[in-house]
């Protein structure tokens, strides 16, 4: 059986670039199909129809939400959309999402909701385009090596699984923290893993100066200083993990996941070793 999954991406967040690739790495997989859907950086109710309406005709088993602030009016239309054609949804989302998590579980909804997945300083005066490509790509690293996407790639696995299997259907419910992030990764060194954590609590708290230098300050001057500083301390963040990686490959015990032809998750640690489907 081939699965198709959809992915319906309303504005960005740092888990959305990267997300269906999570999936399929190597581009081989053969037991799943994929659709990308997204609005770009506009994330109102009128993109919100026109993303449903689109991932719809590609008739998904079912379909990945990725927005910031999951409680907003465009993406709370566009999963109201697709479960309206009894589409099982998953949204993934940022720290704000987490005060509806009871409310999506009880309306039938997965979530995923990445606390260390932190907004943008988006001002004016501080971001550029270059400014924001690097902020996500060090975001993006952030969430690769601490282990945030390790579980996000997990949960939409197992759930492509209950598919090809028959078996029932059970959506993740999953808030990805430090302590799940980081066990996820499967450092090998105590150290990496220490870096690993001090990396995803600095991008969670990056949200608080950007919510504070975006909605709170009025004062220009302030509010740019604010931004930036939120910034390096993504910058930072993502130095951490640079580090806690290079440990691990140090003492050539790298945790590596990669997928089969057939969609199943292998592991391996040396660098010069096969994978295979024992977890090590």
């Amino acid at each position: 059986m081939v699965v198709r999954v959809g992915f319906a991406k309303i504005g960005n967040i740092g888990s959305a670039p990267m997300i269906e690739f999570l999936l399929d790495e190597r581009a081989d997989r053969n037991d799943i199909d994929v659709r990308i859907v997204s609005s770009g950086a506009k994330m109102g109710v009128e993109q919100a129809e026109e993303v449903a309406a689109k991932l719809l005709e590609f008739k998904p088993d079912f379909v990945v939400v990725t927005s910031p602030n999951a409680s907003l009016p465009g993406p709370t239309r566009l999963r109201e959309l697709l479960a309206e054609k009894n589409i099982p949804v998953i949204v993934v989302s940022d720290a704000p999402a987490k005060k509806i998590a009871k409310d999506l579980q009880s309306k039938g909804f997965g979530y995923i909701i990445v606390m260390a997945d932190s907004m943008i300083g988006a001002r004016r005066e501080f971001l550029d385009p270059v400014e924001m490509a690097l902020f996500n790509s060090d975001l993006i690293k952030v969430l690769a090596v601490t282990g945030a996407f390790n579980i996000i790639q997990v949960e939409l696995d197992k759930v492509i699984d209950a598919f090809k299997q028959s078996t029932k259907l059970t959506l993740p419910t999953v808030i990805i923290t430090k302590d799940n992030a980081v066990e996820a990764a499967n450092f090998n060194n105590p150290y990496a893993k220490a870096k690993a954590m001090a990396s995803f609590e600095i991008a969670r708290v990056v949200a608080d100066l950007t919510v504070e230098g975006c909605f709170m300050v009025k004062e220009w001057e302030r509010y740019t200083t604010i931004v930036a500083a939120a910034h390096e301390m993504m910058k930072y963040a993502a130095k951490l993990a640079d580090e806690a990686r290079e440990i691990e490959k140090s003492s050539d015990s790298v945790y590596r996941a990669p997928h089969s032809r057939a969609g199943v998750i292998l592991s391996k640690r040396k660098l010069i070793e096969k994978p295979t489907e024992q977890i090590q």
